[in-house]
């Protein structure tokens, strides 16, 4: 089937086309995503209505953009995927009406994605998506834990209790002076900083697969505040925040695999393109005989490839949606 995914729960518009689902995964024809990172550096960070606005004003040119670079037309599309939640609710709306006006116009059959299965189903982009395999979905609004047992069936193990891991990574960027989005040069940053790297306090909650964030950038504002970061230690001081935040991340998903029968794990979600959580949990799964996959660090961020694919399968597994489907703000991550 070919289909074409749109995706708005943020501040990324992004629309893309895909054909689908084989043996090898699904193809991706087209991508396109227009970012509002210029526009929300002014502010400090994403304020809701500016991004809904922004995604009125591109939304038609970014899906007209993705069906001619895909070379194709409405009358070759077999179906519409669309994010109606989690994410903010102005933008999901934006995102929504526009496949539901698209779906009713050239009557085509629509489905609706949760944002962090579409997260998911971006590692079948190329290849296969072998199942099951336990998730960690860790973005600048999540950070979850999930097995995912066979196509559209999630046991949700763990979440976060408080900020999301590319949050706390924002925040800590803010705190040490980097502009929104700071969070590539501040993880540069630690990354140059010499010899061993001890981390900063982490969070420990026994009993629970759930991930705190909160505690390690509290501890980096009560530094910055005491005035104990300067330009000589500066380098360090991000990359003990860096590993605390890798680590728990780290620590948490090998324990839940292994716990859990030795499920291979899959990483995605825009802090999947973390060099060092790349690097520090391929070695320590390997070291634990568990196999790790992330996905291309393009397809790790929001975008509509990864809601296209997530579409081909639902659509051909579980069939269209009604045109009931709406926007969930809070929306769960549930079985179809």
């Amino acid at each position: 089937m070919l289909i074409l995914g749109i995706e708005t729960s943020c501040d990324e518009t992004a629309a893309a086309v895909a054909r689908g689902p084989g043996e090898e995964g699904v193809e991706l024809l087209s991508s396109v995503v227009a970012s509002q990172d210029d526009l929300h550096a002014h502010f400090g960070g994403i304020v809701p209505e500016v991004a809904s606005r922004r995604h009125l004003e591109t939304i038609v040119p970014v899906i007209a953009e993705a069906m001619a670079r895909a070379g194709v037309g409405w009358d070759d599309l077999d179906g519409l995927a669309v994010t109606h939640g989690p994410g903010l609710i102005g933008s999901l709306v934006v995102g929504v009406a526009a496949a539901k006006a698209l779906s009713v116009a050239r009557g085509l059959p629509l489905v609706g994605v949760h944002h962090l299965e579409g997260h998911i189903y971006g590692a079948a982009v190329g290849e296969s998506l072998a199942l099951p395999v336990l998730a960690l979905v860790a973005s600048g609004g999540h950070s979850h834990l999930v097995l995912v047992k066979d196509h559209g069936k999630y046991q949700v193990l763990g979440r976060t209790r408080d900020d999301a891991p590319g949050e706390a990574f924002e925040k800590g960027a803010r705190l040490l002076g980097f502009g929104y989005p700071g969070v590539a040069r501040m993880a540069a940053l630690a990354d140059s900083a010499p010899g061993p790297v001890k981390p900063m306090a982490r969070a420990n909650m026994p009993g629970s697969w759930d991930f705190s964030f909160s505690g390690v950038k509290t501890a980096l504002a009560r530094m910055v505040r005491a005035g104990e970061v300067n330009d000589e230690n500066r380098a360090q001081v991000a990359a003990a925040y860096q590993e605390s935040i890798v680590r728990s991340l780290t620590d948490r998903t090998l324990k839940a695999a292994q716990e859990f029968g030795g499920y291979p794990v899959l990483v995605v979600g825009g802090v999947a393109r973390n060099r060092r959580l790349r690097e520090l949990l391929s070695r320590r799964a390997e070291k634990a005989g568990i196999p790790v996959r992330f996905p291309d660090p393009r397809l790790c961020t929001d975008n509509g490839a990864m809601i296209a694919a997530a579409g081909l399968y639902k659509l051909s597994l579980a069939g269209p949606d009604s045109e009931s489907v709406d926007v969930d703000p809070n929306l769960p991550l549930s079985d179809w």
